[in-house]
């Protein structure tokens, strides 16, 4: 897929009437996770008349179950390739952090990045891997505390 397909990534809202089909729709789905197939059938039926069996893969029939339950929750839910490149607002929202800070960490070698033209373009795999390293040591961090916490018997 070209960048072009993936500039628009946003969020999909869910409404109430979405969250409550989704909702008996993940669980009944879910029901058919015990059997061990590599691939799940799902008749689709149209206006009551006879309808079609299509054949998915195990994972994309499990991702159908992890959206369906999300909606459910009221979650809006976006869908990334892993192969994606994001602009750097795409990134910053991913993390949760500004632009102008998501440019300092590209800048200083903490995430890769590579420029088109002007622009710098972030890969998602990169993104979920700088990701993955912050929140591991975020938690060494913690356990630390909580260790030093423990041993001066502060009580929590």
């Amino acid at each position: 897929m070209t960048l072009s397909a993936y500039q628009n990534i946003r969020p999909i809202p869910t409404t109430e009437q979405d969250a409550t089909l989704a909702q008996v729709s993940s669980r009944t789905l879910a029901s058919y996770i015990q059997t061990q197939k590599a691939y799940r059938t799902i008749r689709l039926v149209q206006d009551e008349k006879m309808g079609e069996t299509v054949a998915i893969p195990e994972v994309a029939f499990r991702l159908l179950i992890d959206i369906l339950a999300q909606m459910a929750q009221g979650n809006a839910v976006t869908l990334i390739p892993i192969h994606a490149e994001l602009t750097t607002q795409e990134a910053a929202d991913i993390l949760n952090v500004s632009r102008p800070y998501l440019v300092e960490l590209l800048e200083s070698g903490d995430i890769p990045y590579r420029k088109v033209g002007t622009r710098r373009r972030v890969s998602y795999q990169d993104l979920i891997d700088y990701k993955n390293r912050i929140d591991a040591a975020r938690r060494e961090a913690l356990d630390e505390l909580v260790a030093q916490a423990q041993e001066l018997n502060m009580g929590y």
